[in-house]
């Protein structure tokens, strides 16, 4: 197999994390749950949760100044700078123009993907394909969460499941041989009922019947998206292994969608990767949507679990429905 030859590599990260902790304990006071049936269905122990106020370009601002601060880089370097979220402070302007003016990075384009948990993986195969064909040196690839703003409090099958929290990455173009090797993605918006916002946009308006009603809030068929999940996130780690030119045996570690633990358990399982070459933060954050991935590869990288020469493989899954995985060497 001829592994591909990176033209764009992963320079620093960063993370932020609301240091307001929910716990399964506290969401037995809240609706009709416990601990054990949380634990036991989704692995998660405990979430983050932001304070009243405290919006995604916030948390954004936090995690890439960290990112930034660790390569070096001004906000004035930066060229390319790309958000995910699906939580944005408002509809318009982007959530990622309001990050540019926070940071000061007067230099750059500023954009959002709407791509739900997916939009990180998809960010990164944008921002390499702007600076591998010299539109640009430096990009910045935000993913940034409030998912409790969006959450209905009282159904016990979502409000359990999500978390907030802000990861970046600052990127460059390498010659090395560190970077990213590949991405595969896909999406199918025949399936978009299974995970969506029923109101809030032009297609359906927000009234006061559609608020109390709660149309407003994430609505979710756990079982069909389960079997979506994982048939999704394994066929795209198998194409994308497949176009860097990477065995699965090769794989130092897999950082998945933190979504659940069955999840990522069936996911390895189906791309042929022992759990422990699998990064797992579910259990401490729960579900972050896009800010997952580059949340866990900062802790990856702070504790060492990432060495010289290792790879990764990241895949992701969300509403849309979109799906996608990224091969990287570090």
């Amino acid at each position: 197999m001829t592994r591909t030859k990176p033209s764009v590599e992963i320079l620093s990260t960063g993370r932020f994390l609301p240091p307001r902790i929910l716990t399964n304990q506290d969401l037995e006071k809240m609706v009709d749950t416990s601990d054990t049936w949380i634990r036991d269905r989704t692995g998660i122990r405990e979430r983050r949760i932001v304070d009243d106020g405290v919006t995604a370009s916030d948390l954004a601002e936090a995690s890439a100044r960290k990112a930034l601060d660790r390569a070096g880089i001004s906000p004035a370097e930066i060229d390319v700078l790309l958000v995910s979220t699906a939580t944005p402070d408002r509809w318009l302007p982007s959530t990622a123009c309001h990050l540019q003016a926070r940071l000061g990075a007067n230099r750059c384009f500023a954009a959002d993907v709407h791509a739900a948990c997916s939009g990180f993986l998809y960010n990164l195969a944008l921002a390499e394909g702007f600076l591998a064909t010299g539109r640009g040196d430096t990009a910045l690839v935000v993913a940034t969460e409030v998912m409790s703003s969006i959450i209905d409090w009282d159904d016990r099958s979502t409000c359990v499941l999500f978390g907030d929290g802000s990861g970046a990455a600052v990127l460059r173009r390498s010659s090395g041989t560190r970077g990213l090797l590949s991405h595969h993605h896909r999406s199918d918006g025949s399936l978009s009922h299974l995970l969506h916002r029923p109101a809030g946009g032009v297609e359906h308006p927000l009234d006061s019947e559609g608020l109390d009603r709660g149309d407003h809030l994430v609505k979710m068929a756990g079982r069909e998206v389960f079997k979506s999940a994982v048939r999704a996130m394994a066929d795209a780690s198998t194409e994308a292994l497949k176009a860097a030119g990477v065995s699965v045996d090769e794989v130092d570690l897999m950082i998945p969608h933190q979504a659940n633990i069955r999840i990522i358990e069936a996911t390895a399982r189906y791309a042929g990767i022992p759990m422990e070459r699998v990064y797992v933060n579910l259990d401490r954050f729960g579900n972050m949507s896009s800010a997952s991935i580059p949340v866990a590869l900062d802790e990856c990288l702070e504790e060492g679990r990432i060495g010289k020469g290792d790879l990764v493989l990241s895949a992701a899954f969300g509403a849309g429905l979109t799906w996608g995985a990224s091969v990287m060497q570090f």
